[in-house]
Order: C-alpha cells, then structure tokens, then sequence
C-alpha cells in the first residue's frame, strides 16, 4: 500500500479537527469513516453522476423533494407542490428557513437564507451547454424554451413543461437537482467541484483528492429529529478512498471503516452463507442490513426485425426467446454466484417494491425446462433442432452467470457461447444496436416505475431502448401513462410490465439486493432503494 495511505490510518482525529491544537480534547467527537473505492471526481451536484458522487451530493446539498426508505416523496426544500389540471405547469413552496453554509463569498463570511432564486438559478445551470452537465437530460426537451423556471417570490417557484409527465416531481428528488448558491457556484466556475456549497447537513473541510475527504457538521442545518434536537448527530464525516473493495473490507473488518456497500467477491463467501446470512463466526462482531435497491440485472436481446444483423437469428423468435427465459434456474444464480444477495426475477423487468408492483406477480417465467422444450417444439425447432448457436456479449465480472446459464440451455439443445468484452465497448455495440444478446442492468434514476418502462418505449433511443423493442399498445399505453391520474398510472404501468415481458425482449436474471454492513456501535444509519446513503441521524455509541 503506498505510503500516504498508510499515514492516513493513524490520524483520524487529526484531520477531521485539525484546527485545533490540542487534539485530545476532541476524542469525543462523533466521525464516521466510510470508503469510496473508485474515487471522487467532483462535489458539483451537476455532474452527480456516479454513485459515490451522489453520497457525497446527498451529505453537501438537498433538493427540494426526496425520497424515504419506502420510495414515498417527502418534503424537504420545498414544503409543497402543485400540479396544474392540464400538467404543465408544477408550484413549488419552499421552506423560509434555510440557509446555505458560511463561506467567504457571502457577507461577513455567513451563510444567506436560500430564496426562489437560488432553485432558478440551479435548473437553469443544469441545462446550461457552457457548464455540460450530465443532468442536463432532466430538463432538456422537457421545460419549455422560455421562461421554464420562474420565481414568483422568494418562496414559491414555477416549472414550464412542454407536455405533461407526472414522474417529474421523482425526478427532482436526484441529486442532480440539488440547490445551490449563485455566486459561490458562478465565482468558482468549473472549480466549483472543490468548493462546494450547499444547504446539506454536512459541509466541505478538507479535500486532499485521492487520499482523504472531510466533512464537519454543518452548524446550521435547519432539519430537526422528532424531538427538536437538531440534525445531523455526527460531528464528521471522514471519506478514504482505498481503491479496492478488497482493501475496503479489510479496513472495515479492522475497524478503519464504519461502513461498506457490498464486499468483494473474494470475501463473500468467508462472510456469508449461501442463504445470504453472516456466518456465525461474524454475527456478534458486525451488522448485516439487506435492503432491497431498484436495480435489474438482465441478459437482453435485440429485438429490431428490420437490423441486417437479425436476417437467420433464431431469437427473433419470440418463441424461442420465450422458451430461453424458461430454461434458465434463477434461484441457482441467485444462491451459488450471489450468496443470496438478490431476487429471482420470475416477474417482470420493473424490479417490485415500487408501489402498485405486487411482491410476486402473476406475470414472468418461472423456471420450466419442460415449457421451454414446448415452445421450441411449438417454434418448429424441437430439443433445439435447426437452431444456429447464438453468442452473448458480457463483462468479465458477469462471466460466471453467462457461463451457467449457457449450460442450462444447453440441456434444451440451445448452443449459447460467451463472448467477454470491455464495458465500454459492450456499451457502444449496445448504442448502436450492433449486438443481439447482452449482458446489462438496469438501475432506477428517479423513484418511479417509468423509469423502467421507458426501456421499452420504440419512440426512444438506445439508451435506454437498447432491445429496440416497438409495440404499438405499449406505446399508446406508455404515452397515456405520461398525464394519468395515480391510480389509472400504476394500472397502466403494471400492464405495460406485463405486456413487455410477455414478448421477451429481455431474460430478467435478478433483482438486485444492497448487502450493507456496519459496526455494532453504528445505528440510525439509513439507505433508500436507490442505494443513496443517509447519514443524518447516524449515531456513534
């Protein structure tokens, strides 16, 4: 390990308050270590885009709506909101008691209260082409051209839509829609990245980039527990970036690090059972939290009749690809490659826990060797007869799963090789509709079930609609959905689902699980199921 590394195991408390002179005195303080093993780009919420740029956004900034453990929006810079009839037009009311962190750029050096303003001034950055956010797509073709952020006061804006899309409110739940400062984020420009300022319950002390990141408690953090007693309760948070899951685990099992977001793949199984559970030998020295996250891992096809490379392709049989997805364990994949961390997807592609999403649904491919033989025959290629050899495309990492499951097909006359490629490459044969079996997954933006439907709507691109799947119901359906109230909403979305799964476009594999440790000492600590972590009522006993 190199040597800064090292030095950074043995002053925790030095870095975190280094301000004082007698470090002593604080060995009392409250820090909580966490890692972030592929690094840290930037603390700019317009370029959020990578998970550990959203933990770190999420502690810095807030948004105006979020989201609980239960995928239920909350208030939090906006008290409430309206939706105009038509759908066009959204009414935000924003809370009159919040202020943004101190920092030299605002007068006397102390925080200013954030106004209507500041929430124009954040959108429209967005979208602005000399910033190039990665956000952008929030807003671009979506507000209208003129005028779509407006500030009637200093506590009530309006959004201009295009046309209507009732998952909007989701979507500014993204740490991509956080608020922020217009002369700290203008003053700095792109160095914003490194002198971040927000309204969040923690603010920027000390970033030595690649080694160390420190947070202190933002002093005037306007969120308050059930009791009064203000947020957050931690003093700190320290930040590593050991550049290994492996080296990660080592440091938790050491007690460097308070917290780890799924292990390596060399611990999983000297930690857990094949059942998912801690080993005995770990139960009385660590905590073990399974938390559903809106993540599907699937194999997908290309489903686009009219591609040159689908002339003679067996799988442009939906009956083939029917009789695939019912050849395949999931069950197995889950348990002997996932040590339980998942769910076999014997349902649709939209992971269940969104609401109006049964926990078992009545619709998907259940494993049915016997069925898959059925609807071959039924194809016209009984135990495989005539069928060419099909190639899927996938990661190294996922190399173990494709190999299973092209021996499950195997055992109904199904030749399948595996193809390993890099992600990057897989990505662009993907976008460009040149592949006509890949490896993927498919990961929530937004708390809505639309997020996942989008992937099958043909009026869309690759991304997201990497199979090209067209159908013209699914369409009209998905269209309806856009301006529906609720209750229709949630029933369109459930037989869009179902009607998508139907023509096997995809193989559902697994809905993800997060496999999240912590020390005993450490409670309070919370993670949506989008796997943004939330530290605000983190105890340390």
């Amino acid at each position: 390990m190199h040597l800064n590394r090292i030095l950074i195991l043995f002053f925790p408390i030095a870095v975190v308050f280094s301000s004082c002179t007698d470090n002593t005195k604080h060995s009392n303080k409250k820090v909580f270590h966490l890692n972030m093993s592929i690094g840290l780009e930037s603390l700019d919420p317009a370029f959020a885009q990578i998970l550990y740029s959203m933990w770190a956004t999420h502690m810095v900034y807030n948004t105006l709506v979020e989201t609980d453990e239960n995928l239920h929006l909350q208030p939090s810079l906006a008290t409430h909101w309206q939706v105009s009839t038509d759908g066009l037009t959204y009414t935000f009311y924003l809370r009159h008691d919040v202020l943004f962190q101190d920092d030299a750029l605002f007068a006397n050096g102390k925080g200013r209260k954030m106004v209507a303003s500041d929430v124009v001034y954040s959108f429209n950055r967005l979208i602005d082409p000399a910033v190039a956010s990665t956000g952008a797509w929030i807003f671009n073709d979506r507000v209208t051209e003129k005028d779509p952020f407006v500030a009637v006061n200093d506590t009530t804006i309006l959004i201009h839509l295009r046309k209507p899309f009732r998952p909007f409110v989701s979507m500014l739940s993204m740490p991509y829609c956080s608020i922020v400062p217009k002369e700290v984020a203008a003053h700095y420009g792109k160095d914003f990245r490194s002198h971040a300022c927000g309204t969040g319950p923690f603010q920027l002390k000390y970033w030595d980039e690649g080694n160390v990141l420190v947070l202190h408690k933002n002093p005037h953090y306007w969120q308050h527990d059930s009791t009064g007693t203000p947020l957050p309760y931690l003093d700190a948070v320290q930040i590593f970036f050991y550049d290994t899951k492996a080296v990660e685990f080592l440091n938790f099992l050491q007690g460097k690090v308070d917290f780890v977001n799924n292990i390596d793949g060399s611990f999983k199984d000297l930690i857990l059972n094949k059942d998912g559970t801690l080993k005995k030998e770990f139960q009385n020295k660590i905590d073990l939290t399974t938390r559903r996250y809106l993540n599907t891992e699937y194999i997908g096809f290309l489903t686009d009749t009219t591609n040159p490379i689908m002339q003679g392709v067996a799988t442009r049989n939906v009956l083939v690809r029917q009789a695939i997805n019912y050849a395949i364990d999931r069950q197995k994949i889950v348990t002997y490659f996932r040590n339980g961390a998942g769910i076999p997807a014997t349902g649709g592609f939209t992971r269940p826990g969104f609401e109006g999403f049964e926990t078992t649904p009545t619709y998907g491919y259940h494993y049915d060797p016997q069925k898959a033989l059925a609807l071959l025959a039924q194809a016209g290629h009984p135990y495989g007869r005539g069928l060419a050899p099909i190639t899927v495309q996938t990661p190294d990492n996922y190399s173990d799963i494709a190999n299973f499951i092209a021996s499950e097909l195997q055992s109904i006359g199904i030749k399948m090789n595996v193809e390993i490629m890099q992600p990057a490459i897989l990505k662009q044969q993907m976008n460009q509709s040149a592949t006509l079996l890949f490896r993927g997954n498919w990961i929530a933006d937004y708390p809505d079930a639309e997020t996942f439907l989008a992937f099958f709507y043909s009026h869309y691109p690759a991304p997201p609609n990497y199979s090209r799947f067209s159908n013209a119901t699914f369409d009209k359906w998905y269209e309806e959905s856009l301006n529906a109230p609720d209750s229709l909403r949630k029933r369109l979305y459930r037989q869009m689902d179902s009607l998508a799964i139907s023509q096997a476009p995809v193989i559902p594999l697994y809905y993800e699980q997060l496999f999240q440790f912590t020390h005993k000492n450490i409670s309070g600590f919370t993670t949506n199921p989008m796997n943004i972590i939330d530290l605000k009522r983190v105890k340390i006993n």
